[in-house]
């Protein structure tokens, strides 16, 4: 009734009501016929499309019930369907039948046609297909952020900088030095001193450790031997130096263990950036939705929910209650099984959930202002 009463309008009765003569009668006895017309009506589709039928004027008591009756018929035809009805979840289309569209289900990101054995695609395809990328200092080794905040403030102090508040110190954690020196503390934008002191820094930094070296957290090596094990690549992404990595990773002889190396030479922004967590997914072989990232802060697991990976935090210097945002947060690493890491690759998995395209809002055109004098106030 709602569609019957929005269209009982007499502008527009030529839509749906055209005047006939008929050849047979006199002028007395005209006729009036009620046609739909077809052109208006393309490609909608209807629930009963009844012949033409001539009521004679003479017939009808009321000439107002031939509309009545033409807007009847457009009652009875179904209402087309908004813009939104169409969407289908995840803007992904069922018919298969029409233009060319993205298929549901998705396909599999895991799977690569290009491999033969169909055992191997199988197993890809598995929930236990995935790599490992560790951080170095907090999840792998104990971290100090007392010494680093240290480092920073000697720095400054050789290069007659105000030293930087424990605020500002708290931001440059993650970050490569040259990005830490040039966006958060500003000191300088020149290529060259920015290289200049970023190694100054790691110099001091060294010599503030006094030669001793890193410490392998609880936990550590028994979780690295047990991927090692169910033959999981195993990752390390750092924003050290290389020579320090590479130094620091032979003297606590987990290197046998790892598959990739990333150091500070690798990438150009560190974290929060997802740069480096991609270029270790890439030298691994994986697709990012198949990695999982283990991170001892809120900017790891940024960085790694931005490249679209999973993510584990180590609460080694945050506590646990900070650390909601990542997918899981453990105290150790050998609190985590092969399994565990199975489901969490398994449930939610990323590669069956697109990107969701975000609709533009169209903003109001709001009036123009009116102007008001001041004799109108009063």
């Amino acid at each position: 009734m709602d569609s019957f009463t929005a269209s009982t309008s007499i502008a527009a009765r030529h839509l749906f009501v055209r005047i006939s003569q008929s050849k047979d009668l006199t002028s007395k006895q005209r006729s009036m016929a009620c046609h739909l017309s077809s052109s208006s009506f393309m490609g909608l589709r209807l629930i009963c499309h009844p012949a033409p039928q001539i009521i004679p004027i003479n017939q009808s008591k009321n000439p107002m019930n031939l509309t009545i009756k033409a807007v009847a018929l457009e009652a009875r035809k179904e209402k087309p369907m908004s813009k939104r009805s169409r969407i289908v979840p995840h803007a992904y289309t069922l018919d298969a039948g029409m233009r060319p569209t993205k298929q549901w289900p998705p396909p599999n990101r895991a799977d690569d046609p290009k491999i033969h054995n169909p055992l191997v695609r199988l197993e890809r395809m598995g929930c236990g297909w995935f790599g490992v990328i560790l951080e170095w200092e907090g999840v792998i080794v104990e971290d100090n952020p007392e010494l680093e905040q240290q480092a920073w403030l000697s720095l400054a102090e050789e290069e007659g900088k105000p030293p930087p508040s424990a605020l500002v110190l708290r931001r440059t954690e993650g970050m490569k030095n040259e990005q830490a020196i040039s966006e958060v503390l500003c000191w300088s934008r020149d290529p060259s001193e920015l290289r200049r002191m970023a190694a100054r820094k790691e110099e001091i930094h060294k010599n503030l450790r006094n030669g001793a070296f890193f410490e392998v957290r609880d936990g550590s090596r028994e979780f690295m031997n047990t991927l090692v094990k169910h033959k999981i690549p195993i990752a390390v992404a750092s924003t050290r130096p290389r020579e320090v990595l590479e130094e620091a990773i032979k003297s606590t002889g987990v290197g046998s263990s790892l598959n990739v190396v990333v150091s500070a030479e690798d990438v150009h922004r560190g974290k929060p950036d997802p740069e480096m967590f991609l270029y270790a997914a890439q030298l691994l072989k994986f697709i990012p939705q198949r990695c999982i990232v283990f991170g001892n802060s809120n900017l790891s697991v940024e960085a790694a929910h931005g490249a679209y990976m999973k993510c584990v935090a180590v609460a080694s210097t945050h506590p646990t209650y900070e650390l909601g945002a990542a997918d899981l947060v453990v105290n150790q690493l050998d609190q985590l099984s092969y399994l565990d890491l199975k489901d969490l690759t398994a449930v939610d998995s990323p590669e069956y959930f697109p990107e969701v395209e975000l609709e533009l809002e169209e903003e109001e055109e709001l009036p123009p202002p009116t102007a008001v004098g001041l004799d109108d106030l009063f």
